[in-house]
Parts: C-alpha cells; structure tokens; sequence
C-alpha cells in the first residue's frame, strides 16, 4: 500500500525517535454546526484516514519501526447525529498499521511510548491537544527521577513530510488529473455563459454546479472571480460585482478530486471579444508563461525559474510602454514588481507542498500563473491599459524528458477562447 510505502519512506529520512501526528480538528461555523470537514494533508499522506479526533504515531528504534493509530470508537448516538464512523475493528480491517486504539486510549498510552525514546517529531505549528499531552507527558518525564531514557529533542517533522510529498505516485498524478479534467470542464462552461449584466457570483456558480455534480466534495480554494479592475486584487474574494460589457474577467478556481488539488486561472474578455490593449497584454502574459514551461525539466532550479520568469515579465512590460528604460537597472530596482507582484507558481498536490528552491525531479507538479496588473487609477499608465489585469495559470508536472502540462485543454489562446464563447 502507497500509505505504509510513504511511512517507511519517512522513517528512513528519521533518527531514532517518536512521531506524532494528530488530525484537523472540526471547526464550528454557528451553534451545533460544522464547516465541511477537511483532513490534515500531512497526516492523510502517512495514513489515508479522514476522520477526526483521530493520532498517527511512527515509532524507529535501532532494531524495528511501528505504526499506531488512535480512532473514534463507534458510537450509535454519534452515528445517528453525523453518521457512522469506522470504528476501531474498521481501521483495523483497513488500515495497514501495527496497532489501532480507541482515541480514549491516548492520553493514558502517550507517556509509556515515549518513555522510551529520546527524540520527538511533530508539527510545530499543531497546537491540538493531543500534542499538548505528547510534549506535557516528555516534560513530566525529563522532571522524574529514576527515568534513564526520555524525550530530549525536540523536532519539526513537517518539512520532511513536505519534501516527500514533493515528488507525486502515479497514483497522486491519477488523482490531480481527474481534478483537472472537472475543472476544465467549469472553466468552459464559464466562458460559455459568462455575459455582461451578469453578477460575478453567478459564474461562480455555474462552477460549483460543475464541482460537485461530477463528484468533487470541494474547491480546491476559495474562488476568484474578478471582474474589470478587481482582478487587480490579487485575492479578491467578495464575487459580487456586474460584469461590466468591455470588461475582462479573471476566474482562479478549481476543485480537487481525493483531497488532491488542481489550480486553473483563466482570463476572459465578458462580451466575448478582446480589445485590441486588452489582446496586446494577455498576449504577453501568455508568451512569459508559454516560455517559462518550456523551460521546465529536470534539474532545472526552481529559484532560476522564478528569477528567468521575472527578466521575462519585465521585457513584457517594457515592450508595452508600461515601463520604461533599461531592463537589468529595471530589475534591479525592482520596478516591475508593481506590475507583477507574485511569484511565478507554487507547488501542487494535497495542497501547496514545501521546497522552495529545490532542483526539478520526474513527478513534481507545479502551477505556472504569471500576470500583469495594472490598477484603474494608476495615471503613469497609458489610459487604454488601465484596470486590465490578467493572470493565466496552469498545472505542470515534471517529466523525466522535460514537463507536461496536465491543463492544456483549457483554451487559453486569443482566438481559443473567442471561439469557446461562441459555443451555446
């Protein structure tokens, strides 16, 4: 199983020691209600368990490993308010662990499994209570006379979690694509629909309606839909304005498919036809990007990717008059960055997994999303430029012979998109 393959894989990055992973806690949006219950990526990646109130402990001595999960006992009360859990027996039937206990278990077994151990890794960020009792318990332990061997270090796990999940399983890719595939499909539709006098919340959902009719439990994130000069917000979140006729309109949202995450922006003019400024810019931006994914391979640093994307956005920007001079003194000052304030894309899967400035390998996957915003009143701008802003984002996964992007078909070329927003 790809979870136990993924636990062993982190032991052997590990000194001798304990982990300990808890689960998201559930959220309370008013009174007796809930928000959708989301499971903790790195604990979900290490287990496949997405029920709450629930530990993974990982246990390396210098002879043997073990895995222990603690789970909600089953409750025919709790099952008649939110439906039946799995149960101790179901983990146990499932799950691929050497030892599955009731939750209730936990804080009378969390000092005797560290009693012997010198070493313990979590997440640093975590302050559930489960984790609270794991570094009480190593504390109280340290204080006690007699005890020869106890907790003495402590470390962030996370970041070494984050590295392995870097590089995705074929499953994995399976489970991004699927999640593509659906949001292309709403990406379509939106370009199809999408006309002006409409609200931006309908077009939204219009997308939703796609998500979770083609079995997606969510979005990915919270939809962008920004219409004329919001789309110069970068994380403009309300969707409630007209679309304005004239106007384009910028659609970040996607869903994910299995807790795995797909993450498409697409830039679309509302009637259905780019103006010759608006043309001239989305023209840039989607050279910059066409340029920077062929230039994704393997061994390829990414922090070269982000400084090459930025010389190219700020060639751009010069070959449109919006700045002006020599462009190293440019990017040196950093002019451009007013223009085009973000880096260039992020890493993609069960969210936006770590490793900044590592060095490309076969079966990562990364967004690509450069863009150029220029805000409605900034007057050092020609007036036919002001309040477009335009950001074209597509998933890419490295290939052992270069990349390929998984999003390629979601139109994104001028006379594409023109003609998708003919379609009825």
């Amino acid at each position: 199983m790809q979870y136990h393959a993924r636990r062993q894989k982190l032991l052997e990055k590990l000194e001798e020691g304990v982990v300990v992973l808890s689960s998201s806690p559930t959220k309370t949006r008013s009174n007796d209600t809930e928000y959708p219950y989301r499971q903790n990526s790195d604990f979900y990646y290490l287990c496949g368990f997405e029920e709450p109130n629930s530990i993974l402990i990982l246990l390396k001595t210098s002879k043997s490993t073990r895995s222990i999960l603690f789970v909600e006992s089953y409750s025919a009360e709790a099952a008649l308010w939110n439906g039946a859990c799995l149960g101790v027996e179901g983990a146990r039937e499932r799950f691929r662990v050497d030892e599955v206990h009731p939750t209730v278990e936990y804080s009378g077994m969390i000092k005797e499994i560290l009693r012997e151990h010198t070493a313990l890794y979590s997440d640093f960020l975590d302050d559930s209570s489960f984790l609270t009792l794991a570094h009480q318990s190593a504390k109280e332990l340290r204080e006690m006379r007699g005890v020869k061997k106890t907790i003495r270090c402590l470390h962030d796990v996370t970041y070494l979690i984050r590295s392995i999940r870097l590089v995705k399983s074929n499953e994995e890719i399976e489970c991004i694509k699927q999640a593509i595939a659906i949001t292309a499909q709403a990406h379509h539709e939106a370009m199809r629909e999408c006309r002006s006098g409409m609200r931006e919340f309908q077009l939204q959902a219009r997308m939703s309606y796609i998500f979770l009719s083609k079995g997606a439990k969510s979005e990915a994130y919270s939809a962008i839909v920004a219409g004329g000069n919001n789309a110069n917000t970068l994380h403009y979140s309300d969707n409630r304005d007209v679309l304005g006729d004239g106007n384009l309109v910028l659609i970040d949202a996607a869903c994910e498919w299995e807790l795995y995450a797909s993450d498409i922006t697409r830039t679309f003019p509302i009637n259905g036809k780019f103006t010759p400024p608006q043309r001239a810019v989305y023209e840039k931006v989607l050279e910059v990007q066409l340029r920077v994914i062929e230039a994704m391979k393997p061994n390829v640093k990414r922090d070269w990717l982000q400084k090459y994307s930025e010389e190219l956005l700020c060639q751009a920007l010069i070959d449109l008059g919006i700045l002006k001079g020599e462009r190293d003194a440019l990017l040196e000052s950093k002019a451009h960055k007013k223009y085009a304030p973000h880096g260039i894309g992020h890493w993609m899967g069960l969210d936006d997994d770590s490793g900044e400035s590592v060095y490309f390998q076969a079966g990562m996957v990364m967004t690509i999303e450069p863009g150029i915003y220029i805000r409605a009143d900034d007057e050092s701008v020609e007036e036919k430029y002001r309040g477009i802003g335009i950001r074209i984002e597509d998933d890419i996964l490295i290939t052992e012979e270069g990349c390929e992007n998984l999003s390629c078909m979601i139109v994104k070329a001028v006379e594409d998109i023109e003609e998708m927003m003919l379609k009825v």
